[in-house]
């Protein structure tokens, strides 16, 4: 009979067990994929973005109204002061007008406005830009300078583009911490791992097969998310393909790493769940998924980079999107071969095959 390297053999077991589990092949490889449409379809050829303002209920309410009007970005509503105020509260809309008394004795002249807004919603200052040009233009206000608006709209430039590279590093991520780590937890509860103990097979043998393990199932979830990612959306990869493969090669074993060390000593899966919600959730809201870290404070900014997903994200962008060569990417792979040695090393000193 033939025998098998034990790490061949934990590869090939953890291969056969997944391949019958449909509900991991769907969060696997599905999942991403539909991550990919939906947010692509939301993001991809928006039309212009358009105001709702509140014109509170006065004596100038119709003709700012009307004035209004001229503008296709301004949807313009007569309201009640109340009701606008509450509007304003609740963030459905973004701008409320007041009409303030005429300048002077004429009153065929100009309106004051005031207007009511938060300046720390997003939109709402733009609103009031947008409103206040158009009212000074109804006024008779005329530009000095003339401008022109040119669109910009080069490939690899849009919001998806932008994206692609942050889920599939999210992709990473969820692989290696519910594959490897959640993985070992279910193979201790169900009394597994104490029949591997009574094995010759060491501990390194194991962790290595099961990172290898992870490693395998990333290359076509990988694969599938650039192709569909390409066919629908026209993303492409400015970069060299081999600094991409790189990269996702680092970063799938940074992830498994981490996923052994969560799962070296939970008993139970809550307790692992816990732990790695309570890894994932900072990368989720700082590393730059959605949208860029620098919204962030700059006092914050280092501490953001040394996570564990930042430099994964980063490294993709600068390959996929800049066409950044791999030689340019040091404190990105510094950062994830750290994070992938000492997590490792931790795992293999207090990992227990027992309870």
């Amino acid at each position: 009979m033939k025998h098998h390297h034990p790490i061949l053999a934990i590869t090939l077991a953890r291969l056969r067990e997944f391949v019958r589990r449909p509900e991991a092949v769907f969060w696997v490889y599905f999942f991403p994929v539909l991550m990919v449409i939906v947010l692509g379809v939301a993001f991809r050829n928006q039309k212009v973005e358009t105001f709702d303002v509140d014109v509170i209920n006065g004596a100038d309410a119709a003709s700012i109204v009307e004035n209004l009007k001229l503008e296709t970005r301004i949807k313009p509503h007569l309201r009640d002061e109340d009701e606008s105020r509450e509007r304003l509260r609740t963030g459905k809309t973004t701008l409320a007008i007041s009409g303030g008394k005429s300048d002077g004795n004429d009153a065929s002249s100009p309106a004051d406005v005031e207007y009511l807004f938060d300046p720390a919603r997003p939109g709402s200052l733009a609103a009031r830009n947008l409103v206040d040009a158009q009212l000074q233009k109804s006024a008779g206000r005329t530009d000095v300078i003339k401008s022109n608006d040119v669109v910009y709209s080069e490939p690899g430039g849009t919001y998806v583009d932008f994206l692609v590279p942050g889920l599939l590093a999210m992709g990473l991520m969820g692989g290696g911490l519910w594959g490897v780590g959640y993985a070992i937890v279910d193979l201790r509860i169900r009394k597994l791992l104490k029949r591997f103990m009574a094995t010759p097979m060491r501990r390194t043998h194991f962790l290595f097969g099961m990172m290898t393990s992870r490693l395998i199932f990333m290359i076509p979830q990988i694969f599938v998310l650039l192709v569909v990612s390409y066919l629908l959306f026209g993303v492409k990869i400015y970069g060299n393909w081999f600094s991409v493969a790189l990269v996702v090669l680092v970063g799938a074993i940074e992830f498994a790493a981490i996923g052994l060390l969560v799962a070296s000593r939970a008993q139970t899966l809550e307790t692992a769940s816990g732990l790695m919600n309570l890894v994932m959730l900072p990368m989720w809201t700082l590393s730059g998924i959605f949208f860029s870290y620098e919204r962030f404070p700059e006092l914050v900014q280092p501490v953001i980079k040394l996570l564990p997903l930042t430099p994964v994200i980063d490294a993709l962008r600068a390959i996929m999107m800049d066409g950044k060569s791999i030689t340019t990417l040091g404190p990105e792979f510094a950062v994830m071969i750290t994070w992938s040695v000492i997590p490792f090393m931790i795992a293999l000193a207090i990992f227990r095959w027992n309870d």
